[in-house]
């Protein structure tokens, strides 16, 4: 984690010496020599973080840990002289006179970083001497940093690829339809990483599973389980919210929905040999219909407990050689579609197979590593070597794979992937959550001339490929919503995070930590460092923060990170707000989902610094402040499904660093203090955007071309929720996107006939186009497009479109290159190849024709 802490330190010291304060000024020789000494030592540290955990070295461990505590100072040192800047040191004589104390902090300052420097050139000859490595010449030094973070994203693994379960699927769907009386159990039971939570998702997401059964229930039990908790997640599986239900009522509640129903329920790894909780749950389950509970666990003895009979327990087998070495190429060579093009990687990736023992975890972690290494034998012989020494120190082949695929994150991935540290068991995350957070902190490098979005996603999408993160919930263009990391990975990622005080550690040396219901403050007090407070709440829950809590969080006055997201509070939020304006650094605060939010008080002026502001999904907001406008490096700002929101602050149009705009409403003609759409044009950086359009004086008939020259958008969405306006629909005909668009998203489009630009002619770089619900009834002449002119789109959806009409071979036609079409509740489109498009629908893939 050292080399992942200097990362992040170096992007934000290389930040800090473009600018002109008086602290870069003043301390610029000490800077320098900070910067050129650690970039220095990046060519060597991730061999010594690697070293490090091995028991003789215990030396080594210990000049790791006195670096990482050098470099947090030395950040701290950044902060709290930036922090004197803003609050008008100036560095002057007069101030310096008037303020004493000025001095004495200014001398302080640079005494403790020539003391910080001399301390780091004795570590960096230390290790360097036990590494037995010469020292690099600083020359191109910094091509080779940059050079080195620019190499991002390679191809996606399909997660959704399994190998060997075939048969295993059968037998438990034949399982499942034999079930009449009772309530039929079934146990999956092994050990960690052979693939029992894989299975389970297989069966439970079979179509003619779905089709038996008509509720579907997954409950992840975890080792930190309440039977409470069991009960709400099983309501909310149900639809339920359940928040101010008593506990002693959720049973009940449960039968209701569940009484006359065939249902089936997953309780997901279940590791608690004590089943009083599961005999008072099952007792109140209503029994008969063919319903069924599926049980996956390590432990067999569990599974009896659960009442799973020896003749209904299935023990998945290890995966047979010819099976391990199928899944390893669909993980290692997805590039080239699963194939081993390079013969001489044949042998060496046998060999690295073989070590994995037919466990489908470790295959997938140490494919993950190859899939994003060049295909150079010498690499994989060293991947390797590793992989033999890491199994040494440990012969659980699915936590030596993991180890291996962290050790060989890029030093800024692996800051990245830490921040799965804060969340609980089987905790679904939001990848938009993560991506924030990343882009607040500087874990992820800005100076390659890329988007800080565009950046964050492609980070994302690594650790994905790396199979180290799992997507949870994807749309139909396979954007991921949601995340989570199995529970193997999640001890490492704990374990790494404690050691490098990362989070965890409660003793005042954490810099992050995740905000909870039940989360104690004095932990806030003795982490007055924290860098990052980040809601952990999982999906369906809130946090209830008591104000003696709240009040705390304002303490901590390094936070550039505060996430307040799914939270309610028992004070009024103004006062919370008032407090946050004095965190001068903080770069990313969200107050999504929070409640009560009616209005954000002017209070939050100085966040000067704010690259982020997510307010969506507070329904009682009315209105920013217009001081929002002060935030010049702001890149997103989500006011999205703010349903109570009149417009967005008049002059909107100087954020022009502005990436990401979600829920973007403008005002009418007679309200001069908001903004309008037209204002839109100066946003040249903007990559997506949301409309939020109810009447058609939103929009200036000198207003229409306002998208058009927004080269940078990809991602567009025009919401036009409860819109009657028929002005709206003439205007909206006129409001032609940029041509490189790539997704559009049109939802509640109010007009018969689709607007005449959409078209393969205006907009030819479409991949994406989904259309849910509204009045269409035909697609427009131009959207068949002029001769010899057909789509490019690759992905279609349409949703709840009671009247169109469309004919399939004539779509089809006009687009070749359509590979996924998901059809629901749209009765019209019968000639469709998706069944039951009328009701509940489905999708269409194309057969990959080189397969």
């Amino acid at each position: 984690m050292v080399d992942a802490l200097v990362s992040v330190f170096l992007e934000k010291l290389l930040n800090t010496l473009t600018e002109e304060s008086h602290f870069v000024t003043k301390y610029r020789e000490q800077l320098e020599r900070l910067k050129e000494q650690l970039l220095l030592m990046q060519s060597f540290l991730k061999d010594a973080e690697r070293l490090k955990r091995k028991s003789e070295h215990e030396t080594l461990r210990n000049i790791m840990a006195l670096l990482r505590d050098l470099i947090y100072e030395a950040e701290d040192i950044l902060v709290d002289s930036q922090s004197q800047s803003n609050n008008g040191d100036g560095g002057d004589k007069l101030t310096v006179w008037l303020h004493p104390s000025k001095l004495s902090f200014q001398y302080q300052t640079g005494k403790r970083l020539k003391e910080i420097n001399d301390k780091i050139a004795e570590i960096k000859q230390s290790i360097s001497s036990f590494l037995g490595v010469p020292l690099l010449n600083p020359t191109n030094l910094m091509e080779a940093h940059n050079d080195l973070m620019s190499r991002w994203s390679s191809h996606a693994y399909d997660h959704t690829q399994v190998v060997g379960l075939e048969g295993d699927t059968e037998k438990m769907k034949d399982w499942l339809f034999e079930a009449s009386d009772g309530i039929l159990a079934i146990g999956i039971v092994g050990m960690g990483g052979l693939g029992k939570t894989t299975l389970a998702q297989k069966v439970f997401n079979d179509r003619r599973v779905e089709d038996r059964f008509e509720r579907r229930i997954w409950v992840s039990v975890s080792q930190t389980f309440t039977e409470e908790k069991i009960m709400r997640s099983i309501l909310r599986s149900l639809g339920d919210a359940c928040l101010g239900d008593d506990e002693s009522e959720l049973l009940k509640k449960i039968n209701q929905y569940l009484l006359g129903k065939r249902y089936l329920i997953v309780m997901d790894d279940v590791w608690s040999e004590d089943n009083s909780w599961w005999l008072r749950i099952s007792g109140g389950l209503p029994k008969g219909n063919g319903s069924c509970i599926i049980i996956t666990t390590r432990n067999e003895k569990v599974a009896r407990k659960m009442g799973v009979y020896e003749a209904r327990t299935h023990v998945p087998k290890f995966l047979s050689e010819e099976n391990s070495w199928l899944l390893f190429r669909k993980v290692a060579f997805a590039a080239t579609g699963g194939e081993c093009v390079y013969r001489e990687l044949e042998v060496t990736g046998k060999e690295i197979v073989k070590k994995c023992k037919g466990l489908p975890l470790a295959i997938k972690a140490v494919g993950g590593i190859m899939l994003c290494k060049p295909p150079h034998n010498h690499e994989w012989k060293r991947i390797l070597r590793h992989f033999r020494e890491e199994l040494v120190e440990n012969d659980n082949s699915v936590m030596a794979s993991l180890q291996l695929s962290y050790d060989e994150l890029p030093p800024y991935l692996k800051s990245c992937f830490l921040c799965f540290s804060l969340f609980p068991e089987d905790c679904e995350i939001a990848k938009e959550q993560l991506i924030h957070w990343w882009i607040g902190e500087y874990f992820i490098p800005l100076r390659t001339g890329r988007l800080s979005t565009e950046v964050g996603e492609d980070c994302f999408s690594e650790l994905t490929n790396r199979c180290l993160v799992e997507v949870v919930d994807k749309a139909y263009d396979n954007e991921v919503y949601t995340c989570k990391i199995h529970d193997m990975v999640r001890d490492l990622v704990i374990r790494i995070a404690k050691d490098d005080a990362f989070s965890i550690p409660l003793d005042g040396n954490s810099r992050h930590l995740g905000i909870t219901s039940d989360m104690n403050g004095k932990h806030l007090t003795t982490n007055r460092k924290l860098r990052a407070l980040v809601t952990t709440a999982k999906s369906g829950e809130v946090n209830k923060i008591p104000s003696n809590v709240v009040e705390k969080f304002c303490n901590c006055q390094h936070l550039h990170i505060l996430d307040l997201s799914k939270s309610i509070f028992d004070e009024p939020l103004s006062k919370l707000l008032d407090e946050i304006g004095f965190l001068k650094h903080l770069t990313y605060l969200s107050l999504s989902n929070t409640h009560p939010l009616v209005l954000v008080p002017n209070s939050l002026e100085k966040l000067q610094k704010l690259k982020i502001f997510d307010a969506s999904y507070c329904q009682n907001l009315k209105r920013l402040p217009s001081c929002i406008l002060n935030y010049e490096q702001l890149a997103i700002l989500d006011v999205s499904n703010c349903g109570s929101l009149e417009y967005l602050p008049k002059g909107l149009g100087t954020l022009t660093n502005l990436q990401v705009l979600l829920g973007f409403k403008p005002c009418k003609l007679s309200e001069s203090r908001g903004c309008r759409i037209g204002e839109l044009r100066s946003l040249t950086r903007l990559r997506r955007l949301s409309l939020q359009l109810s009447h058609g004086d939103e929009i200036g008939d000198d207003e229409v071309t306002a998208l058009l020259n927004l080269q940078e958008l990809l991602f567009l969405t025009i919401s036009c929720f409860d819109s009657h306006d028929v002005d709206l629909v003439s205007k909206l005909d006129k409001l032609s996107p940029p041509q490189q668009l790539h997704k559009l998203s049109l939802h509640f489009y109010p007009g018969k006939i689709s607007p005449v630009w959409l078209n393969p002619i205006s907009l030819p770089m479409l991949r994406y186009l989904s259309m849910i619900s509204g009045n269409l009834e035909k697609m427009n002449e131009s959207f068949w497009g002029a001769e010899n002119t057909v789509w490019k789109i690759e992905g279609l959806k349409f949703e709840a479109l009671s009247d169109l009409n469309a004919d399939w071979s004539i779509v089809s036609q006009v687009m070749p290159s359509l590979k996924i079409l998901n059809v629901s509740w749209c009765p019209e489109l019968d000639s469709f190849p998706v069944e039951d498009a009328g009701f509940r629908g489905g999708a269409w893939k194309r057969e990959d024709e080189s397969s």
